[in-house]
């Protein structure tokens, strides 16, 4: 484990302060707890188990900690989940493609997209409803990734290639940007964003880390526009502005962050999964610090999970 990553609290730069430590939210160790979100239709914290196919449904007590609703297991692995307009159930990246899971637990698959030899990995709605997924390669072989877009009416397009491991998404404030983490050369990019089309172009690198430091994970965007990354390998969720200045590093007592995302009555609390991605019995054992959620009161407010917002005949067709 990296030998900052104990250090909670203290600043790499900037001039923000860390308001709190990292608080345990849960006493479970996850294999790779990822996809954390803010459900507002029901003030519910959702996150998933990539490996072990785990969609946890939380309640958040008054002083943050997690009160479980409900843990659903999906046949393989699930990448990430998001809310449906109109719809009391969630879209899952799972397996292959997506699906669509119910709230009695029953799961119906809606299209594959992702190759053989690789899976869904993180995924995030736009502005505009759609959903967009990553997906990695077993081998985690560099280019082996790509990025995918499903539209309202079932259509799916491949909108990204030759990435290695597509993680975090987000939208500027004004929905003009779009980033999105490579986990495999350490980087976010970011994108010029057509809200009303649903295109990006021009990508270029907002944000690079160096290996040493761990490869950015899974992100959030705050309602000032600022980013909020979870540095896989690096024990830390790092803030920073929109042009891509470090502000502010919160420290996580394990060393495998992943996902990050504002939750709570008042959007100000900061949930963060982390893994034990390949560890033995004996290291978790060693560390059960990892694999659990843990939580920061900050200054920041962010937003509510976007909901995808399928056509209602189309949606009609594939779950009723």
């Amino acid at each position: 484990m990296m030998s900052d990553a104990l250090d909670i609290g203290r600043m790499d730069s900037g001039s923000g302060v860390n308001k709190s430590a990292a608080v345990a939210s849960t006493n479970d160790q996850r294999v790779l707890g990822e996809g954390v979100r803010w459900d507002d239709r029901r003030d519910e914290l959702l996150r998933v188990d990539i490996v072990t196919g785990h969609v946890h449904r939380d309640l958040v007590a008054d002083d943050g900690s997690l009160i479980p609703v409900r843990t659903y297991e999906v046949d393989g692995t699930v990448g990430a989940i998001a809310p449906v307009h109109g719809d009391d159930g969630w879209l899952l990246a799972a397996g292959r493609g997506f699906s669509h899971l119910s709230p009695d637990g029953s799961v119906r698959r809606l299209v594959e997209v992702a190759p053989a030899r690789s899976r869904m990995n993180d995924a995030a709605c736009d502005p505009r409803g759609r959903f967009w997924a990553g997906t990695v390669a077993e081998d985690q072989h560099p280019g082996g990734g790509c990025l995918y877009r499903l539209d309202a009416d079932g259509r799916t397009e491949m909108v990204v290639d030759e990435v290695t491991i597509p993680n975090g998404l987000g939208w500027s404030r004004d929905g003009a940007t779009v980033y999105l983490a490579d986990s495999g050369p350490g980087v976010v990019y970011e994108f010029d964003f057509d809200t009303s089309q649903g295109t990006i172009s021009n990508r270029r690198v907002l944000i690079s880390l160096e290996q040493h430091v761990g490869a950015p994970d899974g992100l959030t965007v705050d309602v000032k526009g600022h980013l909020w990354v979870a540095v896989y390998g690096g024990g830390r969720i790092n803030h920073y502005s929109t042009n891509g200045e470090l502000l502010e590093t919160l420290y996580v007592p394990t060393e495998q962050t992943t996902s990050c995302a504002f939750a709570g009555p008042s959007m100000n609390v900061l949930y963060v999964t982390t893994a034990t991605e390949n560890w033995t019995d004996e290291q978790r054992r060693a560390q059960p610090s990892g694999g659990l959620v843990y939580r920061f009161h900050t200054d920041a407010t962010g937003w509510p999970a976007a909901r995808f917002r399928p056509d209602t005949r189309w949606w009609a067709s594939v779950t009723g």
